[in-house]
């Protein structure tokens, strides 16, 4: 049986000290029947610390994007050889805020993950719906697209890709797709893969919009719902282990 993964994104938050105080709380309450994989993402001038941090701790490191390119003249951009050498297991790929404030389409999220499988860092390709397109009954629609375009790229390697549907409506918002709704757009996703590889039931989809310490049992009790992609609450060390803890 697969194990849910919980993955904490730290998004543009954090300090040397807040860091190792987070991690720290984080490695002195870990629950003793948890029973998942966790990781963060962390802003990449922290990579080198946090990698020290969570040594040997059971959490695995995450970086929040990665370059298109391996290399050459893309001033402030991070590659995946580069997050390879600080030891990154995973990296978020076309995260809403990414799609939004940074104009990256489909194509560019298909291709950052190619990058990533060809570094050995599994991609968490994140999909999902604005408020207007889920009012316009567009919602599997859009996944369904942004999800083809990494299918396309990444063929055969589809089944090392994590998938993680964000409903951009119920991120930071404080509003949150019901468990009915979220494992209608997980069943859809789920079933696209299925059409793609034959590993897509062991493959895992997390749930991300405003994931926290009282919602997460019921999110994480879905069929199709394998873990979360947490945020605020991933900064606050109780409420990060208490979905850890639901995580069974």
């Amino acid at each position: 049986m697969k194990k849910k993964l919980i993955v904490g994104n730290w998004k543009m938050n954090g300090s040397l000290a807040a860091n190792e105080a987070l991690v720290q709380a984080l490695r002195a309450g870990w629950p003793a029947a948890a029973d998942c994989d966790v990781a963060v993402a962390v802003p990449s001038p922290y990579l080198a610390q946090v990698q020290s941090l969570v040594d040997a701790s059971g959490i695995a490191l995450a970086a929040q994007d990665v370059s298109q390119h391996d290399a050459g003249a893309y001033t402030g951009e991070v590659s995946a050889p580069m997050l390879r050498d600080f030891g990154v297991r995973y990296v978020l790929v076309g995260h809403s805020e990414r799609r939004q404030l940074h104009g990256e389409g489909d194509a560019a999220v298909a291709e950052k993950a190619q990058r990533a499988l060809a570094a050995g860092i599994t991609p968490i390709v994140c999909v999902g719906e604005t408020l207007a397109e889920r009012e316009a009954g567009q919602t599997e629609a859009v996944v369904r697209r942004q999800l083809a375009a990494v299918v396309h790229r990444n063929g055969r390697c589809i089944s090392e890709v994590v998938v993680a549907y964000e409903p951009i409506w119920a991120i930071g918002t404080g509003h949150t797709a019901t468990p009915a709704q979220a494992q209608q757009v997980h069943a859809a996703l789920r079933a696209q893969l299925a059409a793609a590889s034959a590993h897509a039931p062991a493959m895992r989809l997390l749930y991300g919009g405003s994931m926290n310490a009282s919602n997460a049992a019921q999110l994480l009790a879905e069929p199709d719902i394998d873990g979360g992609l947490v945020g605020g609450a991933s900064l606050k060390a109780p409420d990060f282990l208490s979905i850890i803890a639901a995580a069974r």
